[in-house]
């Protein structure tokens, strides 16, 4: 089970934390994290994820450099950190999780199985 959290109301330019718990994983190492967003009416966008090493990420473009994902592999858990906001990262927040064999611990899935509630952040003066 995953559960994402930190969402929240933010200015434009603010900074949130989003945190995903997991349990019930028996291995959560051998789990790459993915973090997508979805607003009402558009496609589910793949935001950033890590691999189960943590030293592979992927960010989509519109949150490069602004956007970091770690994990904590100690507390069964991953995190978002959310800089820079603007409005249009207003969205539901979802976190994702897909068993990676370890031969292939750097590999940063595109697909995942496992999926969590969305928390919402909302960026707005």
């Amino acid at each position: 089970q995953l559960q994402a959290s930190g969402g929240g109301l933010v200015q434009p330019g603010g900074s949130l934390r989003l945190s995903c718990a997991a349990s019930g994983f028996t291995d959560f190492d051998d789990y790459a994290i993915g973090w997508f967003r979805q607003v009402p009416g558009k496609e589910r966008e793949r935001i950033a994820c890590i691999s189960t090493s943590g030293s592979s990420t992927y960010y989509a473009d519109s949150v490069k450099d602004r956007f970091t994902i770690s994990r904590d592999n100690a507390k069964n858990a991953g995190n978002l950190q959310l800089n820079s906001l603007k409005p249009e990262d207003t969205a539901v927040y979802y976190c994702a999780t897909r068993y990676v064999r370890r031969a292939y611990r750097d590999y940063v899935p595109v697909d995942y199985d496992y999926w969590g509630q969305g928390t919402l952040v909302t960026v707005s003066s």
